[in-house]
């Protein structure tokens, strides 16, 4: 059978259409299969990144920042101590990146809940500022109970400790969202000065810091009816209790 040139040309032109889409066909296979690739890698470092972070909060916890190690916490966490070391360098570097995750987390929401209400209110209610600065501790540390309150006890010492570390982190990762919580309640309370707002928020975040860690001593000293695994409950007794505490700084 003779092969006119016309239909020699549409023979090759159609085999050069079918190589190309089978290229690009495969292309795309092997992309894809290079982009699963990567994104199981990922999740696998971000999983052990994370496990790295975990062990650190139960060993500070457990030791202090002092007395916690670099082989104590990759024991603990399942990997080698060197990985922990390519990661963080130090472990002053880890503990600092440790508390950046948890109080980024929680003072996000707080922001987050604070500017929703002034966008509502030039001054939005009492009750709502209170709220929003609670609300995200105790949910936090409802969620974290699991590993025995750890980062709840490390937040206790870091904050109570005048050791200049743990203050500087203190005003890095809190300072600026307490400063923005205190002119919130002298935008709800417009007769409560800056001193008493600050002294406010001062007590106010011991209330929060205590409650974030759940023990269930509220619940053995009710005989059941105290439970600080229920953050609605306790949301329900710490705002209007911290309420009255400002309203009686107006009142004084």
């Amino acid at each position: 059978m003779q092969i006119s040139g016309d239909d020699l040309i549409r023979n090759l032109g159609a085999q050069k259409i079918e190589s190309t889409f089978t290229n690009k066909i495969n292309n795309t296979i092997n992309n894809a299969a290079i982009s699963l690739e990567e994104a199981r890698k990922d999740a696998t470092a971000k999983r052990r990144f994370d496990g790295i972070l975990d062990a650190a909060e139960v060993t500070f916890a457990a030791l202090g920042a002092k007395g916690a190690t670099m082989r104590e916490i990759a024991e603990r966490a399942g990997v080698a101590q060197g990985l922990i070391h390519y990661h963080f360098a130090t472990k002053e570097k880890l503990f600092e990146r440790m508390v950046a995750r948890r109080s980024d987390h929680i003072n996000t929401a707080r922001a987050e809940m604070l500017a929703a209400l002034l966008a509502e209110a030039e001054h939005p209610a009492l009750h709502d500022v209170v709220e929003a600065l609670f609300r995200p501790t105790i949910e936090a540390g409802i969620t974290l109970a699991n590993d025995g309150s750890a980062f709840a006890r490390i937040l206790v010492t870091m904050a109570n400790s005048a050791e200049p570390r743990a203050q500087a982190l203190a005003e890095k990762y809190y300072d600026p969202i307490a400063r923005k919580f205190i002119a919130a309640l002298m935008l709800a309370e417009p007769k409560l000065s800056h001193e008493d707002a600050v002294w406010a928020y001062m007590f106010a975040i011991g209330v929060g810091m205590n409650m974030m860690a759940r023990t269930g001593r509220s619940l053995r000293l009710s005989d059941g009816a105290c439970d600080d695994g229920d953050a609605e409950l306790m949301l329900t007794k710490i705002v209007p209790f911290i309420c009255g505490g400002i309203q009686a700084l107006v009142n004084k």
